[in-house]
C-alpha cells in the first residue's frame, strides 16, 4: 500500500522512458493498466522489468470501440501517460482535448523526446540525440576521442522518466486543491537539460571548460575523481575532491608530498593521473576495498551491474528483489509509513482486459459485444 494507492494511471504502451515512470508509479501504489496494442506484434511485458505491478488490457485504438473503451476508463483514471509522437493521439480520437472533455480532473502526461512545439517536434529520436543537443553528450568521452554515451541514462530515464514522475505528482498535488485536470509537456531535451545544471553554473564562475572534454574536475581530468585499474583487472572509483578527504587518500595509498601535495593545478593533473595509476595496480580490487571501502575517501569498486545486487551494502539495504527468477532494482524511494511494493511480475498483453473492465463498469454483455467488434483482446 504505497503513497500514492487509491490513484489509477492509464500508460499507453510505448518503450523507455514512459514505461519507466509507469513502473515507479505501480511500485509506490498507484493502480497501473498499461493499454497495449492488438497487434500481433506487440511488444511483450514478459520481456521487461519495467511490466512489474501493471495490469494489461489490450484494446484497439483503430476501432471506434476500442477508442470508446479508453475514453470511458478516462473516466474512472487519475492520469494517462501518452508515450508517442506529438499529433498521434490526437489522431486516433483520444487527443487531451476530448480526454479531459470526458474527465476535467485528468492529468495528460505526454512524453516526448523533443516536446510537443519546435522545429524538431516531429522528428525521430534516441537518448543519444538528445544528449547531444544539450551538450551532455559532449562532455563524456576521453580528450582526444569522441563522445562517449552514458548508457541511456540521462535522456531517456534521468532526463524522460524522472522528470515525467515528477511532472505527474505535482500536478496531482494541484489538482487535488484546484479541482482541474491539465496536460504535462514532457521532453527528454528539457530534461536532459536540466540535469546539465552544475556545469552551467561553474562555467558561469569560469570553473568549466565547456569546449574540451576531460579537461574539469567532474569529467575525468583529475586524477583524484576518476576511475583506476587493479592488479586484477578490475576496477575502482575515487571521489576524494574535498581537501580531508584528499588527505585522507593520500593517507592510504601512501601518495608522497613530491607528487601529490598539490591538488589543483591542472597542468599537474596529467602526470598526477600516470602515477595514482601506477600505484593503483599495485593491489587487486578486493585489496583497495579492504583498504579504503567505508572510509571518507569517497571509494567504491566499479561493479558490473551483475554484481551489484551481491555487495554487501546492497544486500543490507535490500536494494534488488527477485521477480519471477529475474533480479532488479528494488522500489525507491523508501517510506516510512507506506512502503512501496512491486504487486507482481509483468502480466501478458491482454491478462487483465476483462477484470479491468469489470472493474470499471462495463457489463458482461458489453464486454463481450466488444471482444466480437475485435476492439478488445
Amino acid at each position: 500500500m504505497g503513497p500514492l494507492n487509491g490513484y489509477t494511471v492509464l500508460e499507453l504502451a510505448g518503450i523507455g522512458p514512459a514505461p519507466m515512470a509507469g513502473m515507479m508509479l505501480a511500485d509506490q501504489g498507484a493502480e497501473l493498466i498499461r493499454v497495449d496494442r492488438a497487434a500481433a506484434d506487440a511488444p511483450s511485458p514478459l520481456e521487461s522489468i519495467s511490466g512489474r505491478g501493471k495490469k494489461s488490457v489490450v484494446l484497439n485504438l483503430k476501432e471506434a470501440g476500442g477508442v470508446e473503451t479508453l475514453l470511458r476508463m478516462v473516466e474512472n483514471a487519475d492520469v494517462l501517460i501518452d508515450p508517442f509522437r506529438p499529433g498521434v493521439c490526437e489522431k486516433l480520437g483520444i487527443g487531451p482535448e476530448v480526454c479531459l472533455q470526458r474527465n476535467p480532473r485528468l492529468i495528460f502526461a505526454r512524453m516526448t523526446g523533443w516536446g510537443q512545439e519546435g522545429p524538431l517536434a516531429n522528428a525521430a529520436g534516441h537518448d543519444i540525440n538528445y544528449i547531444a543537443l544539450t551538450g551532455a553528450l559532449f562532455a563524456n568521452g576521453e580528450r582526444d576521442g569522441r563522445p562517449l554515451p552514458p548508457l541511456n541514462l540521462v535522456g531517456d530515464f534521468g532526463g524522460g522518466a524522472m522528470l515525467l514522475v515528477n511532472g505527474i505528482l505535482a500536478a496531482l498535488l494541484e489538482t487535488s486543491s484546484s479541482g482541474q485536470g491539465q496536460v504535462i509537456d514532457v521532453a527528454m531535451v528539457d530534461g536532459a537539460a536540466q540535469l546539465m545544471w552544475m556545469m552551467h553554473t561553474f562555467h558561469a564562475a569560469g570553473l568549466w571548460n565547456a569546449k574540451q572534454r576531460e579537461a574539469n574536475m567532474l569529467d575525468g581530468a583529475t586524477h583524484y575523481y576518476n576511475t583506476y585499474e587493479c592488479a586484477d583487472g578490475e576496477y575502482v572509483s575515487l571521489g576524494s575532491i574535498e581537501p580531508q578527504f584528499y588527505a585522507l587518500l593520500r593517507d592510504k595509498a601512501e601518495l608522497s608530498d613530491e607528487d601529490f601535495a598539490e591538488q589543483n593545478d591542472p597542468q599537474r593533473w596529467p602526470e598526477q593521473k600516470e602515477r595514482l595509476a601506477q600505484i593503483m595496480r599495485g593491489k587487486t580490487r578486493q585489496e583497495w576495498c579492504e583498504l579504503m571501502e567505508g572510509t571518507d575517501i569517497c571509494f567504491a569498486p566499479v561493479l558490473r551491474f551483475t554484481e551489484a545486487a551481491a555487495h554487501p551494502a546492497a544486500q543490507a539495504r535490500d536494494a534488488y528483489i527477485e521477480i519471477d527468477g529475474v533480479s532488479q532494482p528494488a522500489p525507491a524511494p523508501r517510506y516510512s509509513r507506506t512502503p512501496s511494493t512491486v504487486a507482481h511480475g509483468p502480466r501478458a498483453n491482454g491478462a487483465d482486459t476483462q477484470d479491468v473492465l469489470g472493474a470499471m463498469g462495463f457489463a458482461a454483455q458489453e464486454i463481450q459485444a466488444l471482444r466480437e467488434q475485435g476492439a478488445i483482446a
